[in-house]
């Protein structure tokens, strides 16, 4: 069975989808990455999909659910590479992918990823880090 493999960058995990992605392999790598993410306590996964050709709706399910597993494990998710075909499509077939950031390329995610760090405190979730946040404004504002 083919694997696509998961690299370690210091505090992050880097994937490079580097064949055609097909559903069971699609299923095999969300597993494969959410116990890569709580073995080495990754804080963010990068996704570089720019050797896809095309996404269908399995697959952007696929990697809205990666980013949603992800963010329970208190890790981020940016997807890197995405080709205009491919984001055309996702669009047309009405899939927003919440919960993923996107970035042109691996450079660019770095630093979405590091600046998303910057921002989250240690030991709290990012969705608590913005429930926090909210609750900030809110104070300062007087309003609860």
């Amino acid at each position: 069975m083919d694997k696509i493999p998961i690299l370690k960058l210091g505090e992050f995990l880097l994937v490079t989808v580097q064949v055609d992605m097909h559903d069971r392999l699609a299923m095999t790598l969300q597993d494969d990455l959410t116990e890569r993410i709580v073995a080495s306590h990754a804080r963010g996964v990068l996704i570089d999909i720019s050797a896809l050709d095309i996404v269908d709706s399995f697959i952007g399910r696929m990697l809205a659910n990666i980013a949603a597993m992800s963010a329970i494990l208190d890790a981020q998710t940016v997807v890197v590479g995405m080709r205009p075909a491919v984001a055309i499509t996702l669009v047309e077939l009405g899939l927003s992918l919440p919960g993923v950031r996107t970035a042109l390329n691996v450079e660019k995610g770095m630093e979405l990823l590091r600046a998303r760090m910057r921002e989250v405190e240690p030991g709290q979730t990012a969705e608590g880090q913005a429930a926090y946040g909210e609750g900030r404004v809110q104070q300062a504002d007087g309003v609860e």
